[in-house]
């Protein structure tokens, strides 16, 4: 089946209308006709080969969210009519440690990513969501509960599971104190949940400007991070560190705003490495963790948390043919806080 969809075709070149060809539904696929199209920070990185391992031509697109027009004949989970969403992955081997954990994502034998990947044969390659249609397993296909705005709810399926899987991997709950470095398409999502968990939320940014989104969001304080006396006045306050940014910066400072035995969590990830004091740990039983996107079963948990407590991200919805021009934007950080692409555009491409 042929799909009219956007690609890069070259790292030094614009996306352009291109086409796509999905599979035929099999048996346990399920066809999505896509709505709308999130634009992550990481479709940047891989479209312009920044991260050394692209593969043209290239359909972005990992936060997909659409309407099932066709089921295979032992399909069980979604029916036609209902909403879906995918995420990052599409299939992965489903029988390693990892897979049978529900850690997809760290499958021992590689996961399928939903593009710039290739199917488990390893010779398919795998197209995003920036295009009309996707066809994908169940077993990979999310459950959208009714009364999430579906373009609100295209960003959850990256930037919602990347941010909510820390904060229940470190047991956020009512009570505690959780920072958030950073606000951005990330950032604003860990406002978000943290808040909806119950923590009572500080906004970190190096931009005083920030302080009445962050209010808006949820954040019950704010700290600017360019004021060294941030560090001191907050120092030993935290339970957890949720850091999302990507540029160069301090572990060691943040570290010391840790309480004993916290956890501080990298999401971000910085073009060079960052020194890391044996003391600002070793002083309380400090943790320095990563954490990367969640698996299948994590992420459904999380859409139902979010339709549970009305969560979506904040969104700009533009067209297809704002892609390029929405690239440079995501870049100079003039977002508030994602884009997401009207799939109904991808029609015209």
């Amino acid at each position: 089946m042929k799909t009219n969809a956007y690609a890069a075709v070259a790292a030094d070149k614009p996306l352009v209308p291109y086409s796509v060809e999905r599979r035929a539904v099999g048996p346990h696929d399920v066809e999505i006709e896509i709505l709308f199209s999130g634009i992550c920070h990481s479709d940047i990185h891989q479209a312009r080969g920044e991260w050394g391992n692209s593969t043209f031509p290239m359909v972005p697109g990992h936060e997909i969210v659409g309407r099932v027009v066709a089921v295979g004949a032992k399909v069980t989970k979604l029916k036609v009519g209902e909403m879906a969403g995918v995420g990052c992955l599409v299939d992965s081997c489903r029988t390693c440690g990892s897979c049978t954990a529900h850690h997809e994502q760290f499958c021992e034998k590689g996961a399928a990513y939903t593009y710039n990947s290739t199917e488990m044969d390893r010779t398919t390659p795998t197209h995003g969501g920036y295009a009309t249609h996707v066809v994908v397993t169940e077993a990979f296909a999310l459950r959208v509960p009714a009364g999430l705005d579906p373009a609100g709810a295209a960003p959850l399926l990256c930037a919602g599971v990347t941010t909510y899987s820390p904060l229940r991997q470190w047991n956020c709950k009512a009570g505690d104190r959780v920072a958030v470095v950073g606000l951005g398409g990330l950032g604003h999502m860990a406002v978000k949940l943290a808040v909806a968990m119950g923590a009572h939320v500080t906004m970190f940014s190096t931009s005083p400007s920030k302080q009445a989104d962050a209010t808006r969001l949820g954040a019950h304080a704010f700290a600017l991070s360019t004021d060294p006396a941030t560090f001191t006045t907050l120092a030993g306050q935290f339970d957890l560190i949720i850091d999302t940014i990507s540029a160069p910066h301090d572990y060691n400072a943040y570290l010391g705003l840790l309480r004993t035995f916290g956890t501080m969590v990298l999401l971000g990830v910085p073009p060079t490495p960052s020194p890391v004091a044996a003391f600002a740990l070793l002083g309380g039983n400090k943790r320095l963790v990563g954490s990367m996107i969640g698996g299948i079963k994590e992420t459904q948990e999380m859409l139902d948390f979010c339709a549970a407590h009305n969560v979506v991200s904040d969104i700009e919805v533009i067209n297809a043919d704002q892609i390029n021009a929405a690239y440079e934007r995501v870049i100079k950080n003039d977002v508030r806080y994602r884009f997401v692409v009207d799939a109904k555009t991808f029609h015209g491409a």
